[in-house]
């Protein structure tokens, strides 16, 4: 939208609002007259007390005059008491209504959209835009009508004392006047778009970084960075134009401000051969350096800032909000631009996956979580890790997504290096990694399931049912409203969360599949009926259990204990590992599911 545009959308409003304060106006330009009034008299009672009275040797008229400016003065301070009394009368209503409508367009969106209730948005206008808006009016308000009535008196002074003062002051006053007013639209598109893009930005870092490790587990980096970098280099691009623009309207500023004064001096010869007096050029002088240069400065100022400020945040107000930019999908996912191809699939290796004395530490000091680990995962095989917390379960699922690097040792999957050497381009399609933390994302339910499928044709919706179906979640998408219903995760329990992670996890083709405590927030029967069917899918099930019964269904149990490692069936474990018959006994004892 352009400037033209926002200024159409804002000034009706801004027209029906001072309509509606006619008597506010009235008082303050009626209290502005008097500081006309004290404007005239500062500069005409300097001439008069020059030619009447110093120069022509009547000290005493000429005391007279500098009382009568001083009286001025004092006249100029008991009109502006009253003009911020007549201010507070249009300031006040404006804040009021901002933050009304601010609360009905709110509870309007909340009716009819409810997971938009808690809109941060409304939240900003409420509170900072509604007091930015105010503060910036009152500022405009103030510095405009105290330049407009400085003018006139000053122009009105002028024009008493001589006429011909005007043709020499008024052009580089009016071309610098100019030069600044064409600056003001578009140094607050510039601000607009500024403030636009950096609300994507902030939008973008924080989506990007809800779903930092999927992305970096999935070798995405390049892509979920790609956004973000293209909108730095946008906020580079307009913050060097607002310097450019902020060049100009200093430059526009300087001839407004100085060449007034510059052209009445060198006019003064050509003055005095007409019969101006010196002191109708000091009354001219003082009448641009005491009043009409000052309040042109706060002028400028406050349009520059205040005024394109205002006029930015007033646009909030005034038009529909753009709905916020959803969540970038993660790496999996293909796009309908540039759908990606699937990978052709490689030979069956011996192992699904394979640690060969793997060392691992988290820094060159600390102790070591995993000390010359050996382990086998077959193809097919489903393996479940258990041990203390902090043992090192994490950081074995880790190694395997190739999120971490050993210190010593080897970690392979489908034959190959876990992390190869070269920066990943895209996800690796050998393994799939579920952490605890489940990630969804806005979107409709369908794409939340299909995310982890690459290539031009994702799963139809009779495999997606069929997903669904054997997790058990077809209650949780019939209430979502069917796959093509709407996810609002903020809306969703860690349990739901967890649940749809899994359903897409089924769908996914990786024949690796590791689960680092995705499913602590279901209920035992939840959880294992998820794991029973993650299994039985084509491929290989590492599961990192926070629960026994879920070390049960495994085909073979790896414990961790400190740095030693011991790998069996969950019915030759008790007998083997002492933590594991603790922890077999334990959960005897609850009775646990």
């Amino acid at each position: 939208m352009n400037e033209h545009g926002t200024w159409r959308r804002v000034s009706p409003d801004a027209r029906r609002f001072l309509r509606g304060r006619t008597p506010a106006l009235a008082r303050l330009g009626g209290w502005s007259l008097l500081e006309s009034a004290h404007t005239f008299l500062t500069g005409y009672g300097v001439a008069r007390a020059l030619d009447d009275g110093f120069l022509a040797g009547r000290t005493a008229v000429g005391l007279g005059w500098l009382a009568v400016a001083g009286l001025g003065a004092l006249l100029g301070a008991f009109a502006l008491r009253g003009v911020f009394a007549a201010l507070a009368d249009l300031v006040e209503p404006l804040r009021d209504g901002l933050v009304r409508r601010a609360v009905r367009h709110a509870l309007d969106r909340a009716v009819a959209d409810p997971s938009r209730a808690a809109d941060a948005g409304a939240v900003s206008r409420l509170t900072q835009q509604t007091e930015m808006a105010r503060d910036s009016f009152a500022g405009i308000v103030l510095t405009a009508r105290s330049f407009v009535f400085t003018a006139v008196g000053a122009l009105v002074g002028m024009a008493a004392l001589a006429p011909v003062l005007l043709l020499v002051v008024l052009p580089p006053l009016l071309l610098g006047l100019g030069l600044f007013l064409a600056t003001l639209r578009p140094m607050a598109g510039v601000q607009r778009d500024s403030l636009d893009t950096d609300e994507a930005l902030s939008s973008r870092v924080g989506a990007v970084g809800e779903g930092l490790r999927d992305i970096v587990a999935c070798g995405g980096g390049a892509s979920a960075s790609s956004g973000v970098e293209t909108l730095i280099g946008a906020q580079e691009r307009l913050t060097r134009r607002l310097a450019r623009w902020a060049a100009v309207r200093t430059v526009a500023l300087g001839a407004a401000g100085r060449l007034p004064v510059i052209a009445l001096l060198v006019a003064a010869p050509w003055l005095l051969d007409r019969g101006v007096t010196a002191g109708t050029l000091v009354g001219a002088l003082t009448y641009l350096v005491q009043a009409l240069l000052p309040a042109l400065h706060s002028l400028m100022t406050a349009l520059g800032s205040a005024g394109t400020r205002l006029l930015v945040v007033l646009e909030r107000f005034c038009e529909p909000e753009v709905e916020p930019e959803p969540a970038p999908k993660p790496p999996h996912s293909s796009s309908p631009r540039a759908p990606a191809q699937a990978p052709a699939a490689p030979p069956v290796p011996a192992s699904a996956a394979e640690l060969r004395g793997v060392t691992f530490a988290y820094g060159p000091r600390a102790a070591p979580v995993l000390v010359d680990l050996d382990l086998v995962v077959r193809p097919g095989e489903h393996l479940a890790v258990v041990g203390p917390s902090g043992i090192g379960k994490s950081t074995l699922t880790a190694l395997l997504a190739g999120l971490l690097s050993p210190d010593r040792g080897t970690v392979l999957v489908a034959g190959a290096a876990a992390r190869p050497e070269r920066d990943a381009s895209g996800p690796d399609p050998r393994r799939t990694l579920l952490p605890q933390q489940a990630y969804v994302f806005t979107g409709t339910v369908r794409e939340n399931l299909t995310h982890l499928c690459p290539g031009a044709r994702p799963p139809d919706d009779a495999r997606v049912r069929e997903a669904v179906a054997a997790l058990g979640a077809g209650g949780l998408v019939e209430r979502l409203g069917g796959l093509d219903g709407a996810v609002v995760p903020r809306r969703l329990s860690q349990g739901e969360c967890q649940h749809l992670a899994l359903a897409a996890a089924h769908l996914s083709p990786a024949p690796l599949l590791l689960l680092d405590e995705a499913t602590c927030h279901l209920d035992p029967r939840t959880e294992a009926r998820a794991e029973e069917a993650l299994a039985a899918r084509p491929g290989t099930l590492v599961v990192v259990a926070h629960r026994i019964s879920s070390a049960a269904r495994a085909d073979r149990v790896l414990v961790l204990d400190g740095t030693r490692a011991v790998c069996g069936t969950h019915e030759e474990l008790p007998g083997r590992s002492p933590l594991y018959r603790d922890l077999v006994g334990l959960w005897n004892a609850t009775g646990e599911d």
